[in-house]
């Protein structure tokens, strides 16, 4: 008889159960050793225990944990200045979560278009393959039917098209569109990337009709491209931006971005949340911005991301029958892989290298962004041994 656990079943877990981190290492409860290049999902940005962050959020604890936003919370206001210096924005909400940062975008755009008197102009046009959370609006936004079954009439208000297809986004705007909304890279839609080309369109085609644009940066956002943002590499600046998982290093913290003008609707009443913006996650996401932004880090990613990918490029060619293509910017990698995913998933596993499966067949490697030089080649072996090891699994099949 199967064992019965109290938790919800929605998780397909792995056996590994850890008790500690050290930088890019994860150990094991039995001591074994893994290396992390999955970041709890593209989360743990300045990789396990870092010291700074570790020394901000013990500082804050003895200090208070929740006031709530019915007060003022100063590191708030530090954060959020830090962040728009930094940015295109004037204007930050802060949440626990993605997922709660894209609400707060869809319901940005959607009161940018009320306050100009226009409710009818509600309709957000995402793209196929996106991801963009768990919640019934996110859901509908992303549109993936193994999201949505089940739970009732899809929310409406979102029209998908297929992803890079202009010709199909332009023939579905019409007066009721108020945004489009994309991942400048699509994470758990396979590490797509969407060409610059295609989002200086986007941009063309939201100031043509009046549109906002939403960025979708959970996953590419506080330094994993390289950049300190995706859309920095772009040519062009969203209007809203939703921002989540590196910012927080490991500690849920979310964050969206507005400019004055699209945050026009955003008045006392509007939005809330009780958690969003907590003295506890105000200190670590203030950490990870004193990491991130200091002279030469962004540049150190870069780096690595070059040796990274080169490595990468280098197994394709030399095991083209697990290793079909390349994908991704920065320390945002994808393998798309000719035999099953899982199986290459496993494989790198059992090498004691942890990644992300993804779509398309796709594993998502996100490392840390402190990981070294060297720390990238001893994954590089690792993922080749693999790779090896699938080789001579599928050389024994066919003979």
């Amino acid at each position: 008889m199967a064992e019965v656990t109290p938790l919800f079943e929605t998780y397909a877990r792995a056996p590994l159960r850890f008790e500690r981190g050290e930088g890019v290492w994860l150990i094991a409860e039995d001591g074994t050793r893994y290396l992390d290049f999955a970041a709890g999902v593209a989360v743990n940005s300045l990789g396990h225990a870092h010291p700074h962050l570790v020394s901000a959020l013990k500082e804050q604890a003895e200090k208070v944990w929740h006031l709530s936003n019915l007060y003022e919370v100063p590191g708030q206001e530090k954060l959020a200045a830090r962040m728009t210096a930094a940015t295109f924005a004037d204007k930050v909400f802060f949440t626990n979560s993605g997922a709660e940062a894209l609400e707060c975008a869809i319901k940005t755009a959607r009161r940018y278009h009320f306050a100009k008197g226009q409710p009818e102009k509600f309709h957000i046009i995402t793209f196929e393959g996106a991801f963009h959370g768990r919640t019934l609006a996110t859901i509908a936004a992303g549109g993936q039917a193994k999201y949505l079954e089940g739970f009732g009439p899809k929310a409406p208000g979102f029209d998908q098209v297929p992803f890079e297809d202009l010709a199909a986004l332009k023939a579905a705007i019409n007066e009721d569109t108020a945004a489009i909304l994309i991942e400048p890279i699509q994470g758990e839609g396979g590490i797509r990337v969407a060409s610059k080309e295609f989002l200086q369109a986007l941009r063309a085609l939201c100031d043509e009709h009046g549109l906002m644009l939403i960025f979708d940066e959970v996953q590419t956002g506080i330094g994993r491209t390289g950049k300190l943002f995706a859309y920095e590499a772009t040519g062009i600046a969203p209007d809203i931006m939703a921002v989540a998982k590196g910012i927080g290093g490991g500690f849920p913290l979310g964050a969206c971005l507005a400019t004055q003008e699209a945050a026009v609707g955003m008045v006392a009443g509007t939005h809330g949340s009780t958690y969003g913006g907590n003295p506890l996650a105000m200190a670590v996401g203030n950490a990870v911005l004193d990491v991130v932004l200091e002279d030469g880090f962004l540049e150190h990613v870069r780096d690595v991301a070059l040796v990274f990918r080169q490595g990468i490029a280098s197994l394709q060619d030399r095991f083209p029958d697990v290793i079909e293509e390349v994908r991704g910017e920065g320390l945002m990698l994808g393998i798309k892989a000719k035999v099953p995913s899982a199986d290459l998933l496993k494989a790198i596993r059992a090498q004691k290298l942890l990644a992300v499966p993804a779509g398309e067949n796709v594993i998502r490697l996100l490392p840390p962004l402190t990981t070294t030089a060297a720390e990238a080649r001893e994954g590089l072996a690792r993922i080749e041994r693999a790779a090896e090891q699938l080789t001579s699994v599928k050389h024994k099949a066919s003979a």
